[in-house]
């Protein structure tokens, strides 16, 4: 039985997602992602560009997002599609619209991380690349960096902050 997709809606519109349903529909169908919190899918998606979604009615179904410096690299993340509509065509067309956005269609080289779905990419294009495997496990801070100080008209302030007095 094939599934009809022809009611499937994609978005751009990064303010249209509900983060609620991105969470669960990651922990629905990504095993690498179970743990993501919804604050930091929030600023995952804000520092990402373009975002793709795809819509079964009010449901969240699929997602894909980039990030790119919109000349030389991009690099495609966190593509997925709830089990119910996998293999139905939706993971090729969120990958095939981010690939098409304004943002990304004049780049050099768009570079994305898979664990099991090589094949699956290399049907849409992609190729695997041996030379640039390199990755840094970077640890997170525990504390936030500290904020600048912020401009300020109080010149004795600032006076007092840029030299210090022995007291």
């Amino acid at each position: 039985m094939t599934l009809d997709c022809s009611h499937i809606q994609f978005r751009d519109r990064a303010e249209d997602i509900d983060f609620d349903q991105l969470q669960q529909l990651f922990h629905d169908t990504a095993f690498w992602a179970r743990d993501r919190q919804r604050e930091d899918w929030s600023v995952a998606v804000t520092n990402s560009h373009p975002t793709i979604t795809a819509w079964d009615g009010d449901r969240l179904i699929g997602f894909a997002r980039a990030t790119s410096d919109g000349v030389f690299r991009a690099t495609i993340w966190d593509v997925v599609v709830h089990p119910t509509y996998q293999g139905a065509g939706i993971g090729r067309k969120l990958v095939q619209t981010v690939l098409a956005h304004p943002h990304l269609c004049r780049v050099e080289r768009v570079y994305l991380m898979t664990t099991n779905q090589q094949a699956f990419y290399e049907r849409i294009g992609f190729q695997e690349n041996h030379t640039t495997t390199m990755v840094l496990f970077n640890e997170p801070l525990m504390e936030p960096l500290p904020q600048p100080i912020a401009a300020s008209t109080d010149r004795e302030r600032l006076e007092a902050i840029a030299y210090p007095t022995s007291g």
